[in-house]
């Protein structure tokens, strides 16, 4: 084979490599690929690859020799327990007894022939490494890795070239030497371009938590859900992709779609920034700024009070006194629980509280009489489900709009293209009668549905919410079932969260034990047994 068809063959290589350098997203497998394509261009038996942390240290990331076996950090399952060498002396002057620091701090390639003759560098540790794991370290490359900011980022060391011949040490060549450095730039770059793409992923994040932690601020009940729900949505999600027999079998899910379907999760409540408190914290169906149940029970004791009053002035007998007396505790009693937001509230209860307006007069301290209760209290009291009114209930609704318009104003990236589809969707039914938009199954996503029943489920079994306690896992699958049945969530998915046991999953991670009750699937409403060729995936 002539020079020039070897010098050919190595740029090829080279070009080869750089591409796929360019292209690798994994951190650990970039550094494999740098050391790895070193090594094998200058057919070195060991390398060391080294990062500097904090510009003050060089951490050992690679440490790789053939000859040995041994393989210790990247993408290998064995720690690197070598403490990281420090670039500078206790004196705050630079290391240049190390030939790694020395690379460093001259931004120079060292290239090293015979180690144990070689004048001007400790090579005190190498020895003792040889000695006591009977190796030799003879021919040294040390080269910086520079990237496009002329910035040093880490330090490629090879060890000992091999003769591909005779198998003995040899030199690194000139050759070598130029090509490594030539890939050195190409890494360092790479990586560079790499972490930068890491570091802006995690400010991102980060500025999300921003946002749940503003939420959070103002409402402990909300933050909860906004970190629960993402998790639920993955555990789902993941669930489907493992998933191996019903309609979804298809479904994959690679790690860029997993990212996606996360950052959504964590922004699907984003709008909620501004939802006023005592709407989104309203405990009962009188509570505003306060519980204005505590205003009828001072009108109670007016009433009370006039009643005896009636009773002194003789105006009543006892027995009248006494029958109204206990009517009107019984009353007050009622409209007590009544103020508490249950699941329905019966056609004759809210007949009873119309009756208890007119029933009673109260008067005021400039002689003006009243209803018992004002119309506006009539209408929060007699609220069907839950403690929100119409008003109310369009203020949290709004919150999904806003969410919407706030992520349809960012510029997404392609990767993440879907963050406002997967987000603005959770609300939807799949009958196309949910909001913002009325959308249908056929209309939406996987991902979209998966954190439509992942919203409900969390809300369902929540501990922390003001108006009612966490559900046990058995009351809450009876209504997800019903809720499948009356087309609300996937009826795909919903069997995918019982055959994978994701409520299980979730439970263990976020609910109490008094909530973790014995599960019978086969008594859950809209129940759909898995198929023969089902296998459980979740380990």
């Amino acid at each position: 084979m002539t020079e020039e068809t070897i010098s050919k063959a190595l740029m090829q290589q080279l070009l080869k490599i750089g591409s796929s350098l360019s292209s690798e997203k994994d951190i650990d497998q970039l550094l494999e690929n740098i050391l790895q394509a070193a090594m094998q261009i200058t057919n070195a038996d060991a390398g060391t690859l080294y990062r500097v942390v904090d510009e003050k240290l060089l951490k050992f990331e690679i440490v790789h020799t053939k000859s040995k076996g041994v393989h210790l950090g990247g993408k290998s399952s064995h720690e690197i327990k070598i403490p990281p060498l420090p670039l500078f002396k206790e004196d705050g002057s630079p290391d240049l007894g190390r030939v790694v620091c020395y690379a460093h701090h001259k931004e120079q390639t060292v290239n090293i022939a015979d180690a144990y003759n070689a004048e001007g560098f400790d090579f005190t540790g190498t020895h003792k490494f040889d000695k006591a794991n009977g190796y030799r370290s003879v021919s040294f490359l040390t080269v910086p890795m520079k990237n496009h900011e002329s910035e040093i980022i880490g330090v490629l060391q090879l060890i000992n070239a091999t003769d591909s011949n005779t198998g003995k040490v040899i030199p690194f060549s000139a050759e070598s030497q130029e090509i490594v450095e030539a890939l050195s730039s190409q890494a360092a770059v790479a990586l560079t371009n790499r972490m930068l793409i890491l570091h802006l992923e995690e400010l991102f994040e980060s500025f999300i938590g921003l946002i749940n932690h503003a939420i959070d601020d103002k409402s402990p009940y909300t933050g909860g859900h906004c970190n629960r729900v993402p998790d639920l949505t993955m555990m789902l999600a993941d669930a489907v992709n493992r998933c191996n027999a019903g309609p979804l079998k298809e479904f994959t899910l690679n790690d860029s779609d997993r990212q996606e379907l996360k950052i959504a999760g964590l922004l699907h409540d984003c709008g909620k920034i501004t939802t006023p408190v005592h709407v989104v914290d309203k405990a009962t169906k009188l509570e505003k700024i306060f519980d204005r149940i505590h205003l009828i029970e001072v009108r109670a004791e007016v009433v009370l009070r006039d009643i005896q009053l009636a009773l002194a002035q003789k105006f009543i007998t006892e027995e009248e006194a006494e029958q109204r007396c206990s009517q009107l505790i019984d009353d007050y009693n009622f409209l007590s629980h009544c103020n508490i937001g249950g699941e329905f509230m019966k056609d004759p209860d809210v007949q009873r509280v119309h009756d208890i307006a007119k029933r009673y007069i109260w008067q005021d301290i400039s002689g003006t009489n009243h209803p018992f209760l004002s119309d506006e209290e009539i209408g929060n009291l007699t609220i069907r489900a839950g403690t929100l009114n119409n008003e109310e209930r369009q203020i949290i609704n709004h919150h999904i709009d806003l969410t919407i318009s706030m992520l349809e104003k960012l510029p997404w990236p392609k990767h993440l293209r879907n963050v406002t589809e997967y987000a603005g969707g959770h609300h939807e039914k799949m009958d196309g009668k949910g909001y913002p938009k009325g959308l249908t199954r056929e209309q939406m996503s996987v991902p979209a549905r998966c954190m439509g029943i992942a919203d409900i489920f969390e809300a369902l079994t929540a501990k922390d919410r003001p108006y009612k306690k966490g559900k046990t896992l058995s009351e809450s699958l009876e209504i997800l079932g019903k809720m499948k049945l009356g087309q609300h969530v996937d009826p795909d998915l919903f069997d995918i969260f019982i055959w994978e046991k994701v409520y299980e999953e979730y439970a263990l991670k976020f609910l109490d034990e008094s909530q973790i009750d014995v599960v019978d699937v086969s008594k859950i409403p809209g129940y759909n047994p898995p198929p023969p060729d089902y296998q459980f995936s979740r380990q």
